[in-house]
């Protein structure tokens, strides 16, 4: 017999489902910014709504909710085009270009020298060249405006091998035509394969399976991970991957966490997590050197085919995004309220050395993704981080502590993201966001010690207290 807590989550979960959907087909990114916003907020909303309901529904129900309202929710994401990014673009160009035995890193989109490749999709002409998602580029001979739907058409890719060879496998396998579906489906089959995964390690590990929704049906998973295809998702699954089998084999999660990092760099952010309370330099060498290993083989074979350096955009997307310059963009809000912005570079590398020593030296060994989400989310706090999809893997890492709290933040950057073209002061949006995740984060953080200090479990907000064996660091 059905519940009633799980018919109201079932209820909920529908909402939130049409609401993703039309969201996902709302144009409002560049017309309609404040508009937009609103809708993000309601399917936020509406998710802590579910998130909340679920955790007084019976467990026997909780891995068909998980999965298939998962899977429902990450398949709004197909029902539009790309809506708010057009990185996906670059993926699909990318794919094209290797299709054609050419290296990814040689040229870039506007080289005259792969004109050959460009079709009226990604490369339109005359006027479908209108929109503010299309990129000025020199056609052959003059005539007609020429333009393409890639992003930094001027620039070399910036995405490592991982991710390269995804965008091929993507291409190989999609039939002509298809355009943006084949990468949307790529992300959403991936999305649910990070749910599957989630759901064993909870299963493997004692935990509860309800967490697993915070991943499933958050909805920076159908907006990023699926409507925008962004191959975050790849490196989140190997992470995750790679934490779960980290705790007992260090040499094969090593390997599988330089997988991800070679995926979108990011995930590197999770080795001090893999490292947790580790105190002998073997052990550590264990993790490092199969995920520098991995790292180096997979960029070998394009070092050997590319002319120019594999790191193509690399050194200008981090001078573009204002990481040196700190006054350059709304970079450092948080550590810009309360220091000089000369200073705010030097208090984020003080700052982070303090965390990871933290995790490296008090660390759980049997809960890595415990280290990884205080090193992540402190990281996305002081960086304040203008891309929604990064945080696709702060949202898997909180799926699996449960230390819910942490959500915020990832909401925090899709706010940013979704009011960048609402004509308000982007530092002040970017402040006032990230501030209030920050606080959010604060707060849990004292329940959770308050309650730890009553004697109650605080994995999950309302969730079945689980006992988990005591664990000393590895000396």
């Amino acid at each position: 017999m059905i519940s009633r807590r799980t018919l109201a989550t079932a209820l909920l979960l529908a909402a939130l489902a049409a609401v993703l959907a039309l969201t996902v087909r709302r144009d409002g990114y560049y017309t309609d910014a404040v508009g937009l916003a609103w809708w993000y907020g309601a399917c936020w909303l509406l998710f802590a709504a579910a998130v909340w309901c679920l955790r007084r529904a019976p467990v026997r129900h909780a891995v068909a909710l998980v999965l298939g309202g998962g899977a429902v929710v990450a398949a709004t994401g197909l029902l539009a085009p790309p809506a708010t990014s057009t990185d996906m673009f670059r993926y699909a160009w990318d794919g094209r270009v290797q299709a054609a035995g050419i290296s990814p890193y040689d040229h870039t989109p506007a080289d005259p020298a792969l004109a050959a490749l460009r079709d009226g999709w990604l490369f339109p002409s005359g006027a479908a060249c209108t929109g503010r998602d299309r990129a000025r580029i020199e056609g052959p001979g003059g005539g007609a405006l020429h333009c393409t739907r890639l992003n930094r058409p001027n620039v070399p890719t910036i995405y490592p091998p991982v991710a390269e060879g995804y965008f091929l496998l993507v291409h190989t396998l999609s039939p002509d035509g298809t355009r943006h579906k084949p990468l949307q489906i790529g992300g959403a089959l991936l999305s649910v394969g990070v749910t599957g995964a989630l759901l064993l390690v909870l299963r493997r590990r004692g935990g509860d399976p309800r967490q697993a929704a915070y991943w499933a049906w958050c909805p920076a998973v159908p907006l990023e991970a699926v409507n925008n295809a962004h191959a975050d998702v790849l490196g989140v699954l190997l992470g995750v991957a790679g934490l779960a089998v980290v705790v007992r084999q260090r040499v094969a999660g090593g390997a599988l966490l330089g997988a991800a990092t070679a995926t979108k760099l990011l995930p590197a952010i999770l080795l001090p997590g893999a490292l947790s309370g580790v105190r002998r330099w073997r052990d550590a060498a264990a993790v490092l050197l199969p995920a520098g290993a991995v790292v180096a083989l997979v960029y070998l074979p394009y070092v050997l085919l590319s002319r120019r350096s594999v790191l193509g955009y690399l050194s200008g997307y981090v001078e573009e995004e204002g990481y040196g310059d700190a006054a350059a963009r709304s970079r450092y809000a948080l550590l810009r309220l309360v220091l000089p912005d000369g200073w705010a570079a030097w208090a984020l590398a003080g700052a982070m050395v303090c965390v990871v020593g933290y995790v490296l030296w008090r660390g759980d060994p049997e809960r890595p993704w415990s280290g990884a989400l205080l090193v992540s989310g402190t990281a996305f706090l002081l960086l304040t981080p203008g891309y929604s999809w990064y945080a696709l893997l702060l949202v898997a890492l909180v799926a699996l502590d449960g230390r819910w709290e942490w959500l915020t933040v990832a909401a925090a950057g899709a706010a940013k993201y979704v009011s960048v073209h609402s004509g308000g002061d982007a530092f002040a949006i970017t402040a006032w966001a990230y501030g209030a995740a920050a606080v959010a984060v604060l707060a849990g953080c004292a329940l959770r010690r308050r309650a730890r200090h009553a004697g109650a479990d605080t994995s999950a907000p309302g969730l079945p207290r689980r006992s988990f064996p005591e664990v000393r660091p590895h000396r």
